[in-house]
């Protein structure tokens, strides 16, 4: 009796799936779990087993294809012997009970490739449940260009994360299917990756594809029109956009660092050892007559010419835009309040000038201020969870976690990653959580949840030096705390008997920004001035 096999639900809240590759034919014999087609997810990609044994007699649904759950792709009949049938079941048969196979394990979230006529195409991926289109920001590659497997192909931009998208295969990228700049939904193509890797030349065009998009030259950034840095074996060294920003920005040869990653790729831990060997512009003191450096030459300043500011109209990114619709919203909800706070910092500065070398030695992470700042906030929202509240409609939804949002700053905008159940981390484990966050932040490897669900954000402007700032809620939170500049200042001291003494002190501004509707006066203040005596009278172990 024929057995249909349906579109498995990988996950509560994933209602369809792309076949992304079929890995039998029709007529093939089959065995029970044996792996029979792969699917991706906006979840995972995984390996479908069969859920029965017998003749793969029919497939429904052919690569590339996206359809919902429980939705037939294919069907098994017969038993397997050298006469295999190829036929679908007789017109008027019962139909079978659907068979739906066992949930494969995770796999790490990729593009959707399908195989074409003339090699594979790669889809605009979903990057989250509730996203339905992206916008491509930057491509890595042009048209002709080998890539490897997993080597980052283009960047995109949706209305939760920046990222860069790896190509899921090795090959020639042979079409440019969308140019950088224009949003597209979800599973449309972007790019086909025919030929093999080492090819002289593109491979052609398949039949029925459509029109290549070749970027132009002047499309691409300076950077990129260089010629490529050959390295010690005479072949291009491969590398990340942030490792081609930390060359350029220390004028370094990529050619003559040597890669420990994947196929020799040079990873950012690569050169900052040979930064900390050999110091900023020296990798390209070595190079041989004639060979190209990654870092461009520039002129000694006095002879920069002033920036050029351009005169016409330039759109929004789609960061930019959801930036500008988030703040205008979040004014237009919440009646913003904000109180300001001096706090002395003296006592932390001085630990973490003493502890800093061995925390970093012994935790293979540096000792910031900012693990400190989001300890003493997380101490100080457990006793007021009023500041780590939302309002919903007519009525306040009380926490059950502090999920802290961190703001960071980016070449290209701003992101918020959030550290999950803050209140439940070490120092330590805070510290650990915030740089690794920042860093992939930077380098456009967050995924979707990591920027989704915080209760209380932390923004940190003093990094550029500021004396304060007011901020805007992050919504749907209720409040978010802005942390200004660090800076010596003389401040009057009481003794125990009330002798004033006039001291030079660390001192910063906090200005906590929150939402009337929900946090009164009284409680933001009593928040800060816990918050404020939690970093002033520091007992914490910091590990």
């Amino acid at each position: 009796m024929p057995t249909d096999v349906v579109m498995p639900q990988m996950g509560e809240s994933i209602f369809e799936g792309t076949i992304t590759k079929w890995l039998k034919k029709a007529g093939d014999p089959v065995a029970k779990d044996e792996p029979l087609f792969e699917i991706s997810t906006d979840k995972v990609d995984a390996e479908i087993p069969s859920p029965v044994a017998g003749v793969l007699t029919e497939i429904k649904v052919p690569e590339g294809a996206t359809v919902g759950i429980n939705t037939v792709v294919a069907v098994i009949g017969g038993a397997a012997s050298g006469d295999e049938a190829t036929a679908a079941p007789a017109s008027g048969a019962a139909k079978p009970e659907a068979v739906t196979p066992e949930t494969a394990p995770q796999a790490p979230l990729t593009p959707t490739a399908a195989q074409a006529t003339g090699g594979t195409v790669v889809v605009m991926p979903q990057m989250g449940e509730s996203i339905f289109e992206g916008t491509i920001t930057k491509w890595l590659k042009k048209a002709g260009d080998p890539v490897e497997k997993d080597e980052p192909l283009f960047e995109i931009s949706t209305d939760k994360v920046d990222a860069e998208i790896p190509s899921p295969v090795a090959g020639i990228l042979t079409e440019i299917r969308v140019p950088e700049g224009v949003t597209v939904e979800i599973n449309a193509v972007v790019a086909v990756i025919g030929g093999t890797a080492g090819a002289n030349a593109p491979a052609p065009a398949a039949e029925g594809l459509a029109t290549a998009v070749s970027l132009p030259t002047a499309a691409l950034a300076p950077q990129e029109q260089l010629a490529p840095p050959q390295g010690s074996d005479g072949k291009r060294p491969r590398f990340s956009p942030l490792v081609r920003r930390m060359a350029r920005d220390n004028h370094l040869d990529l050619g003559r660092i040597a890669g420990t990653g994947t196929a020799g790729r040079i990873t950012k831990d690569d050169v900052l050892r040979w930064l900390s060997a050999h110091g900023p512009g020296s990798a390209g003191a070595a190079v041989a007559p004639g060979a190209e450096s990654i870092a461009p030459q520039v002129p000694p300043k006095a002879e920069l010419a002033p920036p050029q500011v351009p005169q016409e109209l330039v759109p929004l990114t789609k960061m930019r835009a959801i930036i500008a619709q988030r703040m205008v919203e979040s004014v237009q909800i919440s009646p913003h309040v904000h109180t300001v706070y001096k706090v002395d910092m003296t006592r932390i500065v001085r630990l973490r000038e003493r502890e800093k070398a061995r925390f970093e030695r012994q935790n293979g992470v540096k000792l910031t201020f900012m693990p400190f700042i989001a300890a003493a906030a997380v101490e100080a929202l457990g006793k007021f969870p009023i500041v780590n509240a939302s309002l919903e409609g007519n009525a306040i939804r009380y926490h059950r976690n502090i999920n802290l949002g961190i703001a960071v700053a980016l070449e290209w905008g701003l992101i918020v990653p959030v550290v999950k159940q803050a209140e439940d981390r070490s120092f330590l484990g805070l510290a650990r959580a915030i740089a690794d966050l920042a860093a992939r932040a930077r380098t456009k490897k967050l995924m979707p949840e990591e920027v989704q669900d915080s209760t209380f954000t932390l923004t940190n402007s003093g990094v550029f030096g500021d004396a304060f700032s007011t901020p805007i809620i992050n919504q749907p939170n209720s409040a978010i705390l802005s942390i200004s500049g660090l800076n010596k200042e003389p401040v009057v001291l009481a003794d125990a008997e009330g002798n004033d003494t006039i001291a030079i002190r660390s001192m910063q501004h906090f200005c906590l920004g929150f939402d009337h509707r929900t946090i009164d006066g009284a409680d933001a203040c009593k928040f800060m001035a816990e918050f404020k005596r939690a970093l002033e009278g520091w007992s914490q172990e910091i590990g």
